[in-house]
C-alpha cells in the first residue's frame, strides 16, 4: 500500500516546558483539507513540522513514507507561508525567477517555469513591479507562485486568502480548486471557519495542541449533537435559572455549585445555545461569565458557532 502524502504519527512536541503539540495523529492523502484554530492552538507548529523546519520531540511526520525534514520529501511539498520575507527591490518575477534557480531549474527552464506559475496566479501582468510597492493580495499571489514552481504533491497554505479582495478570493478559490481536481492535496490554515467553508467542508480543528475534531463539517456537528456538554453559568438568581432550564429539552441535568453557579450537561448544544440565550433575555438573568468545562468540545463548538473557540 502507498504511504500517506502527510502523515502525522503520535506526535508531540516541547519548547523547552511548554508542550506546543500533544500526541497528534493525522493523515492526509488528497483533496482540500481546512486547518482551524485560535492562536496558541498549535497550528503554527503543526504547519512547521509539516514543512521540516522544525523536527517532532516525539513521535514522526513523514511525507510519502520519508521523513519530513529529509530533502527528498521537501521536493513533494509548495509552501506558502503567512509572513513574507521578500527582497523589497526585486520585481515579483525576479524573485519566482530567483525561487526557480534555487529549485534545480536551469536558467532557460527558470524563466519559462516562472512565466507559467505568474500566469496561473494572475500575476502575469503586474510581475514587473518591485515587490515593495505591491498590496497583500498580490504578495500573496507572489508567495503562492513560487510555491507551485517544482509542481509538488502537497501544498501547504497559511492563510492564503489573508488580504486579497473579495473578487480576487474566488479567483484564488478557483485556483485551489483546480489543483485539487488535477490530484493535488491542499492542506490550508486559517483562523476562520467561515473562510475555509467556501473551499472545502473537510477540516481539522485544533484546541490546546491536539486535533480536536476532523472530519466533514456536518460530520463534526453530528459529534458535537451526540456528545454531551457540561456548561458552567454564573448568574444572579442561579435557582430560577435552574428551574428555567430544566424545561428545554437540550437539558440532559443542572446541578447548583456552592459558588451560586449552575453546571448544566446539554445535548445538541447549537440548538441549546440559542434556546438559552432566549431564556435569559426573557426573564431578565444577568450572566456574569459563562463557559464550557471541556476544552476540546468548546474550541469545536466556537467555530461552528462561527466565534474563535475562546471564552
Amino acid at each position: 500500500m502507498t504511504a500517506p502524502l502527510l502523515l502525522f504519527d503520535r506526535v508531540s512536541k516541547w519548547y523547552g516546558p511548554v508542550l506546543a503539540l500533544n500526541q497528534v495523529t493525522l493523515a492526509l492523502e488528497g483533496g482540500i483539507t481546512g486547518l482551524v484554530g485560535s492562536n496558541g492552538s498549535g497550528k503554527s507548529t503543526l504547519i512547521k513540522l509539516a514543512t521540516g523546519q522544525i523536527a517532532p520531540t516525539i513521535g514522526s511526520v513523514h511525507i510519502r513514507g520519508v521523513d519530513a525534514g529529509d530533502w527528498r520529501a521537501r521536493r513533494l511539498v509548495g509552501y506558502c507561508p503567512d509572513h513574507d520575507a521578500f527582497y523589497e527591490d526585486m520585481s515579483g518575477r525576479e524573485f519566482v525567477r530567483q525561487m526557480a534557480l534555487l529549485c534545480g531549474f536551469r536558467p532557460v527552464d527558470a524563466r519559462k517555469r516562472t512565466e507559467e506559475v505568474l500566469e496561473r496566479v494572475g500575476m502575469i501582468e503586474r510581475a514587473d513591479r518591485k515587490l515593495k510597492g505591491y498590496s497583500k493580495g498580490m504578495r500573496q499571489r507572489v508567495k503562492l507562485a513560487q510555491a507551485l514552481l517544482h509542481d509538488p504533491e502537497l501544498l501547504i497554505l497559511d492563510e492564503p486568502l489573508s488580504g486579497i479582495d473579495p473578487l480576487g478570493r474566488q479567483e484564488m478559490v478557483a485556483l485551489f480548486r483546480s489543483l485539487a481536481s488535477q490530484g493535488k492535496c491542499l492542506f490550508v490554515s486559517s483562523h476562520e471557519l467561515e473562510e475555509l467553508e467556501k473551499l472545502t467542508s473537510h477540516v481539522a480543528i485544533m484546541a490546546r495542541g491536539r486535533i480536536a475534531a476532523v472530519g466533514s463539517l456536518q460530520q463534526i456537528r453530528e459529534m458535537m449533537d451526540e456528545h454531551p456538554l457540561s456548561v458552567r453559568v454564573e448568574v444572579d438568581r442561579p435557582r430560577d435559572l435552574a428551574r428555567g432550564l430544566l424545561t428545554l429539552d437540550e437539558v440532559l441535568g443542572v446541578n447548583l455549585v456552592t459558588d451560586g453557579a449552575v453546571v448544566v450537561q446539554v445535548r445538541q448544544p447549537q440548538k441549546f445555545f440559542r434556546r438559552f440565550a432566549t431564556l435569559i433575555v426573557d426573564e431578565h438573568f444577568e450572566v456574569r461569565q459563562m463557559e464550557p468545562l471541556d476544552d476540546s468540545a468548546h474550541a469545536v463548538l466556537g467555530y461552528l458557532l462561527g466565534g474563535s473557540g475562546k471564552t
